[in-house]
């Protein structure tokens, strides 16, 4: 199960900032003026090889009238419920405010693991300043500045100390076990999810209607026809993030969340009617590093005007969209004529296969030794870089190290490469390929 992270404190605390670095992108909107983030914000970070997703909250305010700061609280409120682990952000220029003690409060009562992070201690004065915070009641305090960087290894060092082994270490069982294949259905609100699955099982199993945001829960449904058995799941529309206002829709996201962490495969279902949008994007992405096989479904085929090459150049236009991660099956479908459904399945089982597949090592060695050989990576600082084996690691996912002389000198066009290579000759369709260099 993948830790959930989440970034509590009152507003302009610098929150926002941290999140950014954690992620590595200027995902979240960071300005002096506060109460600029109103909802929550996703990502994925990773921290001496663990990954965890992150939770940004808007700041938590006590004692307010306006509409935006109440529905802040709820959020941060639900945020600290469905999370794993509570980073709490205080600023040690205004020292302990009335609203930092209502939000240690409020952790106190969570019984879950926080970590009191103190913002802006950028030199030794403000360090000495920082021990007011052992006041809150929360135990240890972590320093840092989340604009330069400074003191967010020694955070991240004890946030992550505990959290479970990553994937490339931990011996894939799935043998073992006899459950069935999940196959997630997300995408945004009102894309056709729950049609799709009616559609499949061949009765209203879901509630659909055209008001975007009936589906509230992750739903499961066993799926047991021509020949394939797994799980369905339809989970509520992830819309982007300034829609989100209701208590009960960021429930459903968080889920949808969830869903996607958990499944084996998703199945991103795109409006046809309004393209590729941005938050498709985020979903694919979300997918994607997740490390989960994806299958993007073009629903409401039947509505789009079409001419000779309409089909091709909408399955270019997606494929600029994700790149560089461009091996994924696109499928055109209507729920409502039924066109293309069942391709869609046997899809979504192909690339379920694909995610599964072994390689024997000597079979592998076989292969790439000798496109390595024919293309040596290129030499970096008069140093010529040698690759003398390979193999596929015992995960859940494709993932394969390569053991060289130099792995520090490899580069990642070279990378990219090899993962095209892989790609082209053992048929990894729809799913993620991690490759790790190694000292030999």
């Amino acid at each position: 199960m993948n830790t959930i992270v989440a970034i509590v404190g009152r507003p302009n605390v610098g929150k926002s900032t941290l999140f950014n670095r954690l992620v590595q992108r200027r995902e979240a909107i960071v300005d002096s003026v506060s109460g600029v983030t109103r909802d929550r914000h996703y990502g994925k970070s990773d921290w001496n090889g663990k990954e965890f997703s992150l939770i940004d909250t808007g700041g938590y305010i006590v004692g307010s009238d306006d509409v935006f700061e109440g529905e802040i609280r709820k959020q941060v409120q639900l945020a600290l419920e469905e999370c794993d682990i509570t980073i709490f952000v205080v600023d040690v220029t205004e020292g302990i405010t009335p609203s930092d003690e209502a939000v240690a409060k409020l952790l106190r009562k969570s019984k879950k693991p926080v970590f009191l992070a103190v913002n802006k201690v950028d030199n030794s004065m403000r360090e000495n300043d920082a021990f007011e915070f052992y006041n809150l009641g929360l135990g240890d305090l972590y320093t840092f500045s989340a604009i330069n960087g400074s003191g967010t290894g020694d955070l991240l060092d004890a946030l992550v100390k505990d959290m479970p082994e990553p994937e490339e270490f931990v011996e894939d069982d799935s043998e073992d076990k006899e459950e069935l294949p999940r196959f997630a259905v997300v995408g945004r609100p009102n894309a056709g999810k729950s049609s799709f699955i009616n559609a499949l099982i061949g009765k209203d199993r879901n509630i659909v209607t055209d008001v975007a945001g009936t589906t509230r829960d992750a739903i499961d449904t066993e799926y047991t026809r021509f020949g394939f058995k797994f799980n369905l799941v339809d989970t509520a529309g992830i819309r982007k993030k300034s829609k989100v206002s209701e208590d009960l829709e960021f429930y459903s996201v968080m889920r949808a969340v969830r869903a996607i962490e958990h499944c084996d495969v998703a199945i991103l279902m795109i409006d046809a009617t309004r393209g590729f949008e941005a938050q498709d994007q985020n979903i694919f992405w979300l997918a994607e590093k997740n490390r989960k096989g994806i299958v993007i479904l073009v629903n409401k085929w039947d509505l789009v005007d079409k001419e000779t090459n309409t089909m091709k150049e909408f399955e270019a236009y997606v494929r600029r969209e994700i790149a560089p991660f461009t091996d994924v099956p696109i499928i055109f479908t209507s729920t409502v004529t039924k066109q293309r459904l069942l391709k869609a399945i046997e899809t979504a089982v192909e690339v379920f296969e694909n995610k599964k597949r072994r390689i024997p090592t000597s079979k592998l060695n076989e292969t790439m030794l000798e496109i390595i050989a024919q293309y040596t990576p290129p030499a970096v600082k008069g140093k010529f870089v040698k690759i003398k084996y390979c193999m596929q690691l015992p995960t859940h996912t494709p993932q394969f190290a390569f053991f060289a002389n130099l792995p520090q000198y490899v580069r990642e066009p070279y990378r990219r490469y090899l993962e095209n290579k892989l790609r082209e000759i053992y048929d990894f369709k729809g799913v993620p390929i991690t490759i790790y260099f190694r000292q030999k």
